[in-house]
């Protein structure tokens, strides 16, 4: 493992996770971000069961992590009029510990930026598979050759498009979009509150951001990196809404963080080809399916430990960490948070709503969650060397 070179599109959670495992094994790491710095903020993010915890606790940063916690808040669902219908408890949303991805983000960050390379500001824009190793171009470095190249980049990954084909051949839109918006108009609250119209929710002071968003649409054509044209979308398909709407969407101009995703799922039959592998939401997205952060963390573990049980072999690693994933993440090849977020009827909102003050029923569907969050027996790696 000491002279393999590893190139890691993506600095948010999964990329940074492997690139901590892959240098305490030996590996050489690099990590390239188109985005200019990480990105803080964010939606919260959260762990759950034994599986989780053993991760957070094998990198050093459980601790860390609970200091810096959110902590999950109770969430009153409430109508035009502001009253409260039913209430979200905490625990349904926010886990065992809850945290905000922007400091997890920068937590991860910390523990590895002195021993890997961080490239920001840049993307690949080629990869070139050859018998030594992968050759890539960059937008604005220099071409270099790497051992392997992984896909930590997200739902939309650039490195699965350029190994594997179009995103419309791995990914499946399911028909919502969200937004995140810090807008100071929100402002602090004691309780979190949730508004639904059929086909449309709006949340203020939740764990996911100051105002978050999610609407029922056909797929949108639009400029990922253009926020102001996201905004227009976001305020026309909350025209007409009721309740304090109006007032939040007008705030959306201030709002000194917003971004705007489609609810989709990538469906794709492996999670390697030759030397270019994917993990977290590149390999095993759902999006909002409250299970991503958790497979991005194991996901990194167990790749970079596969990787160094093999010694560096890549096929048969990347056949192993396939088979150690496929059924833990088979929970986000299922669901689809945005008709349960924004149902598409008054009637499927009342019974949404109906199911929190069902505690038996809300019982069981923390009991499941937490199943599917344990339902991996990790394997104990050979141990890093002492650094």
């Amino acid at each position: 493992m000491k002279n393999t070179t590893v190139l890691i599109s993506g600095a948010s959670i999964a990329g940074p996770a492997l690139a901590y495992w892959l240098e305490r094994h030996g590996c050489t790491v690099t990590v390239v971000e188109k985005a200019p710095a990480l990105r803080p903020g964010g939606q919260a993010v959260d762990f759950k069961g034994p599986a989780h915890m053993t991760v957070l606790a094998r990198m050093g940063i459980l601790d860390e992590v609970r200091r810096r916690q959110t902590g999950g808040h109770d969430t009153d669902l409430i109508d035009a009029d502001g009253r409260t219908r039913a209430v979200i408890p905490g625990a349904f949303t926010g886990g065992e510990i809850e945290i905000s991805r922007g400091d997890l983000a920068a937590l991860l960050y910390e523990r590895t930026a002195g021993r890997c390379e961080y490239v920001f500001g840049d993307s690949i824009t080629s990869l070139t598979e050859t018998a030594g190793g992968v050759h890539v171009t960059f937008e604005r470095g220099a071409p270099r050759t790497f051992d392997l190249v992984v896909g930590a980049d997200g739902i939309h990954s650039n490195v699965r498009r350029l190994a594997f084909g179009p995103e419309a051949d791995y990914v499946r839109f399911l028909g919502h979009y969200y937004a995140l918006a810090d807008i100071a108009a929100a402002g602090p609250a004691v309780r979190s509150v949730m508004y639904n119209e059929p086909g449309r929710m709006v949340s203020l002071w939740g764990n996911k951001a100051s105002a978050f968003f999610v609407f029922a649409s056909e797929p949108l054509e639009y400029d990922r990196w253009d926020p102001d044209q996201q905004k227009r979308l976001l305020a026309r398909a909350y025209e007409g809404a009721r309740w304090q709407v109006p007032e939040i969407v007008a705030a959306l101009s201030g709002a000194s963080e917003f971004y705007l995703d489609s609810i989709s799922r990538v469906e794709i039959d492996h999670y390697a080809r030759g030397r270019v592998v994917l993990v977290g939401d590149a390999a095993y997205g759902n999006t909002l399916g409250g299970f991503g952060t958790g497979l991005a963390v194991v996901g990194a573990y167990v790749l970079a430990g596969e990787l160094a049980a093999a010694g560096g072999d890549h096929r048969t690693a990347f056949r192993r960490y396939e088979e150690q994933l496929r059924g833990y993440a088979k929970v986000a090849r299922k669901g689809n948070a945005g008709p349960f977020l924004a149902p598409p009827t008054q009637a499927r909102i009342t019974m949404r709503n109906q199911m929190f003050k069902r505690r038996l029923l809300l019982k069981s569907m923390l009991w499941t969650a937490d199943r599917f969050a344990s339902g991996i027996d990790l394997a104990d790696y050979p141990a890093p060397p002492s650094r």
